[in-house]
Order: C-alpha cells, then structure tokens, then sequence
C-alpha cells in the first residue's frame, strides 16, 4: 500500500502555515499555532483519529485568532484531500458518538468529493482561552471545503463548552478514522459511478 501523507504549506500576508498528515499514523501529534485550545483539540484529533498529525501556524494573532484557525482548517483539509489520492479501496462513510460526562456529540462523515457541512453545535460561552468559540464552526468549514468532504456535525445534548468542542473533535477523528480506512474487500474506487 502506497503511503497516505501529505504535507501542506500556505504563506499568505496572515499565516505563515505547515501541516502533515498521515492517515495510517499511530496517533502522534505535534501542533503550534499560538492558540493553546485549539492545539489541545487538535492532539485529541490526532491521538483519536490515529492520525500522525504536524501543525505548525505563525499567524496574525495580535489581530485575533480568525486567519491562523480558519487557515489551519484549509491546510488540514487540503493534507485529508491528498492523503486519500484516488480514494481506491476506502471505506468512504462513517458516523461516530461520543459522549463526554453531560455532553453528547455525533459526526456523520462521506468522502465524497462533494463538499457540505451541517454545524448543529451551538455554545452559550463565548470564548475559552483565547479563543472565540464561533470560530470552531469556520474551523470546520475549511476543513470540509479543501477536503471535499461532506460533515455532518451535530450536538445532541451538553452544557459544558469545553466538554462540547472536545467531544466534537474525538467524534470527528473517530468517523474519519473509520472512512479513511482501506477496506481489502473493495475493489476500486466505493461509488457507482466509478469516481469520487
């Protein structure tokens, strides 16, 4: 089997970014992107996802946290979208819950190629940290816009923010985890149409 990595760079005027992602890791993680939350989601993404993830993000942080996550979502989306190549031989749908103390989240994903996101998630905390919390939905966002994956994110029921945001990330690494996965049984690429 050929090697699912992909390393991402992306310099503009706002970040200065470089991203490495390998589907068939063993859940290792290093992330930098000056916003400490957003580095913790990010492990937990990798760890759970067991993905071998690299983040590193300079960004226009005196301004606020908006480029450096939204761009990071690019770059992570863009690593996903090459990693899986042509796609031959994945299992393409996948869903996962995951519950965190009070807080349940679910994640339904397809590789498709067609990129959609639905955001159900909304948290009464404004920020946590550094970070504004409405900038997790634009984090998602760019992900699945690069990827050209559709997600479906959704919070069932929770309280707590940070319990909130966490359990979305396990249950998003979980459900890819799972669609990323070669199936040996499928031969070619998993559509009808013979292309994704």
């Amino acid at each position: 089997m050929n090697e699912r990595t992909a390393t991402i760079t992306r310099t503009t005027s706002e970040t200065d970014i470089k991203v490495t992602l390998n589907l068939d890791g063993n859940g290792n993680g290093s992330v930098q992107t000056g916003i400490p939350f957003l580095d913790h989601m990010l492990m937990l993404f990798a760890k759970h996802g067991i993905f071998d993830l690299e983040v590193v993000c300079k960004g226009d942080l005196h301004i606020d946290a908006h480029h450096s996550v939204e761009d990071i979502g690019i770059c992570l989306g863009l690593a996903l979208d090459k990693a899986l190549g042509d796609k031959k031989g994945i299992v393409r749908f996948a869903h996962a819950y995951f519950p965190m103390d009070e807080t349940l989240a679910r994640v339904a994903v397809d590789l498709s190629g067609r990129p959609y996101l639905v955001y159900h998630a909304r948290v009464e905390r404004e920020r946590i940290g550094d970070l504004d919390l409405e900038l997790m939905e634009e984090f998602w966002k760019a992900v699945v816009t690069h990827a050209r994956v559709n997600v479906h994110i959704e919070l069932l029921y929770g309280r707590n923010a940070h319990h909130i945001c966490e359990a979305i990330f396990k249950a998003a690494a979980r459900a890819l985890s799972i669609a990323t996965r070669i199936e040996p049984r499928m031969q070619g690429v998993p559509s009808t149409k013979g292309v994704l």
